[in-house]
């Protein structure tokens, strides 16, 4: 499901933060943003811009891009800083926002309601992390036919709490590093080590090295109709927040290109530990879906194990695979830690 990075919100409730005479919390879907006080009332409907958005340079945002002064700095510092913006979690007055909601009166949209995603008409852009050296040489686009890996947010798309409530589930660790797809293309009968957009040359860098570690070229060739999928973790990758010594694999998914399908999670882990390879951790697993969204954010919290670091957060799916209507694909969504965004924010 493609990412609403801007969207048309309605608001559910206003909020009043202690101590606070200018701002206040407006309750959206499944997000909370600070706003201006007396801005947003119970019901109407506002612009609202995910965390890792890229406003555009333009009238309705621009008052984000002026750099501003830090502590000490002085106005020919500021001015020779370029300016940039990217929305991200942060606490204001301890309370926590995440998002930007303006007014639906700031902009010139025409006819539009709750729900419609704005991302393309406003040129909103999504943060890409800068990409560390020993990523590789670009081969060719993505394979067609592997789904490429990506989570929805749970606070995005709320409504899939109920798809999945009362279901058998598990939650992984969401590990830090970088997504890799493995796989045999049927066409010419080439192996592919990919990112999560690209089809990387063979040469030392971390997707290949990692395929050579694992041998997974040599376990694909025994099942060339399956894809591996995991997180390429270590030195030199998303500041190597496991605290690994060397570049790892942890894989999450196994899709069967001949039938189209994900490998069920304890099927997936089989084949896993049949074939050598590390499986993403397991922080819980149920019989009867009862989280909420505030729970799930409370579990997806804690340290990578053997660090101080805090881990990313959480994947939730059901044991069972599952089509979701809310996602129109796959039932499996993402809960990312607070405390992990928030220390990305410093």
């Amino acid at each position: 499901m493609k990412r609403k990075l801007a969207s048309i919100q309605r608001v559910v409730r206003i909020e009043p933060i202690v101590n606070a005479d200018a701002i206040e919390v407006a309750r959206i879907n499944g997000w909370q943003c600070v706003t201006k006080k007396g801005e947003f009332s119970a019901g109407d409907l506002g612009v609202f811009l995910e965390i890792d958005s890229i406003p555009p340079d333009t009238e309705n945002f621009n008052f984000l891009w002026q750099p501003r002064a830090k502590d000490g700095e002085d106005a020919l510092s500021v001015a020779a800083r370029p300016a940039s913006f990217r929305i991200r979690t942060m606490k204001l007055r301890g309370v926590l926002s995440q998002g930007l909601l303006l007014p639906l009166s700031q902009f010139s949209f025409g006819a539009v309601q709750e729900g419609d995603d704005v991302t393309q008409l406003l040129g909103v852009e999504k943060y890409e992390p800068p990409i560390p050296q020993g990523m590789g040489e670009y081969r060719a686009q993505f394979p067609h036919f592997i789904p490429k890996t990506d989570e929805a947010r749970v606070q995005s798309e709320p409504r899939v709490l109920d798809e999945l409530r009362g279901l058998p589930y598990v939650a992984t660790l969401k590990v830090d590093g970088t997504s890799a797809t493995f796989c045999i293309d049927p066409r010419d009968d080439s192996f592919h080590a990919c990112s999560r957009n690209f089809s990387l040359l063979d040469g030392q860098n971390f997707y290949w090295n990692v395929a050579r570690r694992y041998g997974i070229e040599e376990i694909l060739r025994r099942h060339p109709h399956l894809a591996i999928q995991g997180e390429v973790c270590g030195p030199g990758i998303q500041k190597n927040r496991l605290g690994l010594k060397e570049v790892s694999l942890f894989v999450f998914n196994i899709y069967d290109r001949e039938n189209s399908r994900f490998f069920i999670h304890d099927e997936m882990r089989q084949f896993a530990q049949e074939n050598g390879l590390t499986t993403v951790e397991e922080i819980e697993r149920g019989e009867n879906f009862a989280h909420t969204q505030d729970s799930l954010l409370a579990l997806a919290e804690g340290k990578y194990v053997n660090t101080t670091n805090e881990r990313e957060g959480i994947v939730i799916r059901p044991l069972h695979e599952r089509h979701s209507e809310v996602l129109a694909g796959r039932l499996s969504f993402k809960a990312i830690s607070n405390r992990f965004l928030l220390k990305e924010s410093d």
